[in-house]
């Protein structure tokens, strides 16, 4: 093997150590867990509940005119 076959193997080798060091929770737990947070801050959401007019940077202001 090359010495470039071999450090690239070593770079897996430590990525695979390092993966497998990390703490999981299942899906079902980090499932609900999301759930809970979207629930518990829907009221603050301004996709669920709009923006009012006058905090709404986007709007366009338009002056009426009569001619």
């Amino acid at each position: 093997m090359s010495s470039a076959a071999v450090q690239s193997a070593r770079k897996s080798v430590e990525q695979l150590r390092s993966e497998a060091g990390i703490s999981r929770m299942k899906v079902s737990q980090a499932a609900q867990d999301l759930v809970g947070y979207c629930t518990t801050h829907q009221v603050n959401d301004p996709l669920l509940v709009g923006i009012p007019n006058n905090e709404n940077p986007f709007k366009e202001k338009v002056n009426c005119l009569i001619l």
